[in-house]
């Protein structure tokens, strides 16, 4: 059984730091983590101890069900020009912090007309960042299924397609309890597939000889997992061998730079020298990793570029990899919660050797 997710506390927590000003969200994840509230149209306004959730006629009874953990008031009308209207008078009367890159640029600028915005990040989006012990119960939970199905499906993947094996992986995902997939399985074979980082899967069957590369992620309650694991099927040769052997050796430099109040773009520096060092730099084509929550990607992000610091309670991958057009490719991902001492592993899957 899943622990509560107390809605009340990060009611209470948003209001201390909103003050006597007034926060909108417009952002649909925001306003979840907030709320409780899942539906496809919707905001939360927090003013002073009051918040209020509206939402469209599709969504009325759901809406009253899903926040009651938060005793939010809930406002519904069946015409998107109506709720607009209700949403203007709410905010009548002084500034209001929303955060532009939590809304569109269509919205802002409809609601500027009517409403005075002060740009402000959102206090909503820096608390999601670290995540509470109910949260971590949820991608612990995903990972372990995502462990799970990969365990049932690997031993069995010759002679598949990519496509049959994404299709099993995520049929057995949801026979162990997901919701769902956390996104679209990556299933990468061969000396051409393998080395597009975000392949997806085809018709291509996996033969002997072949580099694969497997991402995949399981949904619970919202909040996501992701994992990646590389092979070569059947006996590896010499150059696929030395690949993998870096590609293994940066994620373990990786990871063991996880910490908190480490800078995430160090994190990034410390998997990309291994393969400078070697001579492999230009095959790297991606960022080292990201924070996981109720979305796939989000802050940190290990990149060269980021200013980022990572925190305890920070769920974040480490997944350095190589690619190249007639060879294939290798990535090797885990998913970690850090720690005030370091980090601990929530995926545990195998990471076979090439024989």
């Amino acid at each position: 059984m899943l622990p509560l997710i107390d809605h009340l506390r990060r009611r209470q927590a948003i209001a201390e730091q909103v003050g006597d000003g007034v926060l909108l969200t417009t952002d649909l994840t925001d306003v979840r983590w907030l709320t409780g509230f899942v539906g496809s149209s919707g905001w939360a306004v927090a003013r002073g101890d009051d918040l209020f959730v509206g939402t469209d006629g599709r969504y009325g009874d759901k809406a009253t069900d899903e926040t009651a953990g938060c005793d939010a008031t809930v406002i519904v009308e069946r015409h998107a020009s109506k709720l607009h209207d209700r949403l203007v008078e709410l905010l009548a009367g002084g500034p209001v912090a929303l955060d532009p890159a939590a809304t569109n640029h269509d919205r802002w600028l409809t609601l500027a007309c009517d409403v005075e915005l002060v740009p402000s990040e959102s206090p909503i989006r820096a608390a999601r960042r670290v995540k509470d012990h109910a949260e971590i119960a949820r991608i612990e939970r995903a990972a372990s299924i995502a462990d799970a199905a990969l365990a049932d499906v690997e031993p069995e993947m010759e002679g598949m397609t990519e496509l049959d094996v994404r299709a099993e992986l995520e049929h057995r995902m949801i026979t162990l309890g997901a919701d769902d997939r956390s996104y679209d399985t990556i299933v990468a074979a061969g000396p051409e597939h393998g080395a597009r980082p975000h392949h997806g899967a085809s018709r291509r069957v996996i033969t002997e000889g072949d580099t694969v590369i497997i991402d995949v992620g399981a949904l619970v309650d919202g909040y996501h997992s992701d994992m990646t694991r590389s092979w070569v099927i059947g006996d590896a040769s010499g150059q696929q061998r030395e690949i993998y052997a870096l590609v293994a050796e940066s994620q373990r430099v990786g990871l063991a730079a996880v910490a908190h109040g480490v800078r995430a773009s160090d994190v990034d520096a410390a998997c990309r020298q291994i393969f400078d060092d070697a001579g492999y730099l230009d095959w790297y084509l991606h960022g080292t990793g990201h924070g996981v929550g109720l979305d796939i990607h989000e802050p940190p992000f290990h990149a060269p570029a980021s200013q980022e610091v990572v925190e305890a309670g920070m769920v974040v991958t480490v997944e350095p990899g190589l690619y190249r057009g007639g060879f294939g490719g290798f990535r090797i991902e885990d998913l970690v919660l850090v720690t005030d001492t370091g980090h601990r592993l929530l995926t545990h899957a195998p990471k076979r050797e090439l024989n």
